[in-house]
């Protein structure tokens, strides 16, 4: 046998791409797995069709996963794969143009037809025409290996198929030494009850292990060593599951029952799957007939002493606008979840995109006022999600807490918490009258708007609670008694009442900005999922001599206190955003700042490199 080379490499992407059918979410998934096992730092880009069922070999039919891990602190899924395996010649049209130079490329030799070739418009084989020549290509009749190593089983040749995800994954995690024990186990469980398809992938895996190992075509195999991250137990976690466990934390810790209203939506669907498991946590999960009858019912929850919850995306806020007007109008706790996606209309299902800032600000009828939090990555998504709930019950309020696309679906290493250390968040029932008798035989009241001094929230008093029976309902009520009123004093008097309310949140501290020589001219701003490319593109500005501050707003309203002296304690201000310039024209109205803006609305994250070199250019213009 062969001695291999073992080639040690402090990095590496890789992009598993192919059709909808081909399991390459799976593949990426279980591949992820045994890297977050191993102790790497890592984080992903899962890549989905926009249509439910895209015809098979064709471009818009092209389903990915990239994965980049390391032996030190990464902050994104990678500019570019360093290996790209494609299981189809869409796959490969597909995502060549994202590769460097010298990338290695693996495909299915299988799949490279005329037809399919034809069906991408390919006029000639590229495995044949030399078009590939600046890439190491390993040509490898996957589906034909795949179907020899399973044919003591009597499948057919589409369920043998099936199987070459399982053998590009052993071949994969051979080149980087990554485990399999785990994948097999993974399989054993999926497919207890079909042991033929269990059989089937597990022997598909360890075929394409032992193809690595013993072929001449495979003269290296790589090493990425741990990374030295904080102690503590890990695990790996996308964004939706950090989410989820984020809400049913905030349950705990207040003691109250999660009710989650959602209709489903890609992609905060998953959220919805996810609480559905965990009744025995107090979890009550309902699935609506639609958006609005969703919030409806979470609000509805809220008014009976629930942590009232409601799940959706960018098309499903438009919907349930109304009713989160009326949460407004109620001064009900209630959490909104909006993991954004492409528009608008039905627009990008599938896509990242950060363009409903300006909808879950103002997109009501009147002056209703809300604050609004966004998760910076998937494992954030657990503390933005308990801030969120914190934020409601607190003060009475409907909050908005924005994820995307990116941080729905990626994933990174997450250390677990201690639970006993995540905050207390004290529901303060109303458990008796606010009002003291009259002295003249009247009864003691309750008023349902007293509101308390220092939060300004008003009263939560749980249907049934005796002698705290009060209205509710859509119409202005009066300050204090909370009986109808159309004074237009006291409207007005509510209004700016409410709004004080939002703006007086307490708990969010500074802007915190990292300025390490401290006379840096220019700050580059982000909020959501561009901490990560924001935070890759200024390491690499400051790799190159520049000096560059940088910050991240995770509260967009209000924001931190000291946000208009940060902005101008700079010469200039760079936010890039997945939008048209929305933070960017709020901090320039609001704080007179004249920010600039990178902006694209593509679907997919920003690159590191293309941040560093707009941080570059802002920066010699200084």
């Amino acid at each position: 046998m062969t001695v291999k080379q073992v080639r040690e490499i402090d990095r590496v992407v890789i992009r598993f791409a192919g059709d909808s059918g081909d399991g390459m979410q799976l593949t990426g998934d279980r591949f992820t797995a045994e890297t977050a096992s191993y102790g790497n730092d890592l984080s992903t880009l899962p890549n989905f069709p926009a249509e439910i069922r895209a015809p098979a070999g064709t471009l818009p039919g092209v389903s990915s996963f990239q994965l980049h891990f390391a032996n030190y602190d990464i902050l994104t899924p990678g500019d570019a794969p360093d290996v790209l395996v494609a299981m189809n010649p869409a796959a490969l049209k597909a995502n060549v143009p994202d590769l460097p130079k010298g990338a290695t490329i693996i495909v299915d030799t299988a799949e490279f037809t005329p037809r399919a070739l034809k069906k991408v418009g390919y006029d000639a084989n590229p495995l044949e025409d030399n078009s590939l020549s600046a890439y190491k290509v390993h040509a490898v009749d996957l589906s034909g290996i795949t179907m020899e190593a399973l044919a003591p089983f009597g499948l057919t040749r589409k369920e043998s198929s099936r199987s070459k995800n399982m053998f590009a994954l052993g071949l994969i995690s051979w080149m980087y030494g990554r485990s399999i024990d785990g994948t097999v186990k993974f399989l054993g469980e999926k497919f207890a009850s079909k042991e033929a398809i269990r059989d089937a992938n597990i022997t598909a895996l360890r075929a394409g292990w032992n193809y690595g190992e013993t072929t001449e075509d495979f003269a290296v195999t790589y090493e990425v060593k741990p990374a030295a991250l904080p102690a503590g137990t890990y695990r790996n976690i996308t964004g939706n599951l950090a989410l989820s466990y984020g809400l049913i934390a905030a349950s705990q810790r207040s003691g109250l029952p999660l009710f989650l209203g959602s209709y489903p939506i890609t992609p905060a669907s998953d959220i919805l799957h996810e609480l559905s498991k965990h009744k025995r946590f107090g979890v009550r999960t309902f699935q609506a007939e639609d958006e609005v009858a969703a919030i409806g019912a979470a609000l509805g929850a809220s008014f009976g002493g629930a942590l009232g919850v409601t799940t959706t995306s960018g098309p499903g806020v438009a919907l349930k606008a109304e009713t989160l007007g009326l949460a407004v109008s109620l001064e009900l706790p209630l959490v909104l979840v909006d993991v954004q996606r492409g528009g608008p209309s039905t627009g990008l299902p599938t896509k990242t995109d950060q363009a409903d800032l300006l909808q879950v600000l103002y997109g009501r009828n009147g002056e209703s006022p809300v604050p609004v939090v966004a998760a910076a990555s998937p494992s954030d998504c657990f503390d933005a999600a308990i801030e969120a709930a914190r934020i409601a019950v607190t003060y009475r309020t409907p909050v908005v807490l924005l994820s995307d696309g990116y941080l729905a679906n990626g994933s990174e290493p997450w250390r677990l918490p201690d639970v006993d250390a995540l905050p207390v968040i004290e529901p303060a029932f109303a458990t008796e009258p606010n009002r003291d008798a009259d002295g003249n035989g009247a009864a003691p009241q309750f008023w349902p708007y007293q509101r308390d001094p220092d939060t300004l929230a008003r009263p939560w008093a749980v249907p049934g609670t005796p002698g705290l029976e009060h209205r509710i309902g859509g119409i202005e009520k009066l300050d204090g008694p909370g009986t109808i009123s159309y004074d237009p004093n006291n409207h007005d008097r509510m209004v700016r009442l409410r709004q004080a309310k939002v703006d007086g949140v307490d708990g969010i501290p500074d802007l915190a900005v990292d300025d390490p020589t401290g006379d840096a001219r220019l700050l580059v701003l982000g909020w959501g999922s561009t901490f990560g490319p924001i935070g890759a593109a200024v390491r690499r500005a400051r790799r190159a001599g520049l000096s560059v501050a940088q910050a991240h707003l995770r509260h967009l309203n209000p924001m931190p206190g000291n946000t208009g002296d940060v902005l101008r304690a700079y010469d200039r201000v760079l936010v890039p955003e997945m939008n048209l310039g929305q933070l960017r024209m709020l901090l320039r109205a609001q704080y007179l700042v004249d920010v600039v803006g990178y902006n694209k609305v593509r679907g997919l994250p920003f690159k590191a490199e293309e941040l560093a070199d707009v941080i570059m250019e802002e920066v010699g213009t200084l």
